[in-house]
């Protein structure tokens, strides 16, 4: 009798679970090597493999079941080849559920003179150091193995607003063949690879990015070059024209986006995945986020105020201590502020996809889609 051959494990199992009768939103259940995700779902951003302020106990305790880091960075330090020797980036970062990683392409754009695109790649000069790299898809996808996350993104160009059309339209061509060489280059059976959407704010080329990249196939799916200063209706137009033209079966992802109002709109439109550095960026300069809109800590008014961030929060934040003391801390410039700021902002994103789920589940997602449009000002910031 031969010996039984084991499998290889599976890199992404997806089940859709409610719907929404008014909207497209859904809840979904995504099975990973490192553990299972409920959607939708918010990913707190851990660029350099750590969440800032936010240590991965705390990130346990609030919820959080997936979190994101960052090829180009860990490329630069410490290596992606020190994070494989030293065991991937889960035992590096002392994280033992789900790790997204980004392909690199958004910082190396992000880059502007310092880096030169051809249909090749991309070379760049490092902001670190000021030394010089070339990244292809075939490179960025080596790293992300290396580095040994549970879902790998494909390489692609990720344009500035605004871009011409002819810009856009070299850039979906070129985003389409970096994909197919991605999926190529690909041999982690254990590692989940999402394709990127791209397309400018051209909705004849963002359809014809979303059926080019679909027809190559892939484990997921994500749309890439929003929340670059288009506004939300823009983004939402794009979305319209992107979401049914994605396999209902896969993970959708909208990367980078947004506030809290911008998951709310986009969970309506079918999305599953998001990430955004707003939590913790904005808890680094005082910035609180609520469900009426954001406060700033920094304002006099909270000098002498007695009560939490938010009544009726259960954040650690919000149930040990007052604006008075968050707004010493922070003019102080003690760390402690901003460990607090983010522990709030992220309880806040986490708890909302929380909720989300939940009236999806119970059927009354669209009166919560409503209220949360009506009660959302983040372009406000109230004193």
């Amino acid at each position: 009798m031969s010996p039984r051959t084991l499998s290889p494990p599976r890199a992404l199992a997806f089940e859709v679970g409610a719907r929404c009768p008014e909207t497209r939103a859904r809840t979904g259940v995504l099975s990973l090597p490192r553990g299972t995700v409920r959607t939708p779902v918010f990913m707190p951003v851990g660029t350099l493999g750590a969440v800032k302020g936010v240590a991965p106990r705390v990130l346990e305790e609030l919820g959080a079941e997936i979190v994101l880091a960052n090829t180009y960075h860990l490329y630069l330090r410490p290596g992606h080849d020190l994070v494989e020797g030293l065991g991937g980036i889960q035992r590096f970062m002392g994280w033992d559920r789900p790790v997204l990683t980004d392909s690199g392409g958004y910082q190396v754009f992000s880059l502007g003179e310092l880096c030169k695109v051809t249909d090749d790649g991309v070379t760049f000069a490092s902001h670190v150091d000021g030394s010089r790299h070339a990244f292809t898809p075939e490179l960025s996808v080596e790293i992300q193995q290396a580095l040994g996350a549970d879902i790998a993104m494909v390489f692609d160009e990720c344009l500035p607003y605004p871009a011409t059309r002819e810009e856009a339209r070299r850039s979906t061509e070129r985003s389409a063949d970096w994909a197919a060489r991605c999926k190529a280059a690909h041999t982690k059976a254990d590692q989940a690879l999402f394709g990127i959407v791209q397309g400018g704010f051209e909705p004849d080329l963002r359809a014809r990015s979303a059926d080019a990249v679909t027809a190559i196939g892939f484990d997921g799916y994500a749309i890439g070059g929003l929340s670059v200063g288009e506004g939300r209706a823009l983004m939402l137009e794009t979305l319209d024209t992107v979401m049914p033209r994605l396999p209902e079966a896969a993970p959708r992802y909208l990367m980078g986006v947004g506030t809290p109002l911008d998951l709310v709109e986009a969970v309506a439109r079918g999305v599953d995945m998001f990430d955004c550095v707003m939590p913790t960026r904005h808890a680094r300069t005082g910035s609180l986020f609520t469900g009426r809109g954001r406060i700033n800590i920094k304002n006099a008014r909270h000098r002498a105020e007695e009560g939490p961030v938010e009544a009726g929060c259960t954040c650690y934040t919000c149930r040990g201590f007052s604006r008075a003391y968050l707004r010493h801390l922070f003019m102080a410039g003690e760390l402690l502020a901003f460990e607090l700021n983010a522990i709030h902002n992220l309880h806040h994103y986490l708890s909302l996809m929380e909720r989300m789920r939940e009236a999806i589940a119970a059927g009354r997602f669209g009166a919560f889609h409503r209220d949360a449009v009506r009660r959302y000002h983040e372009e406000t910031t109230h004193a």
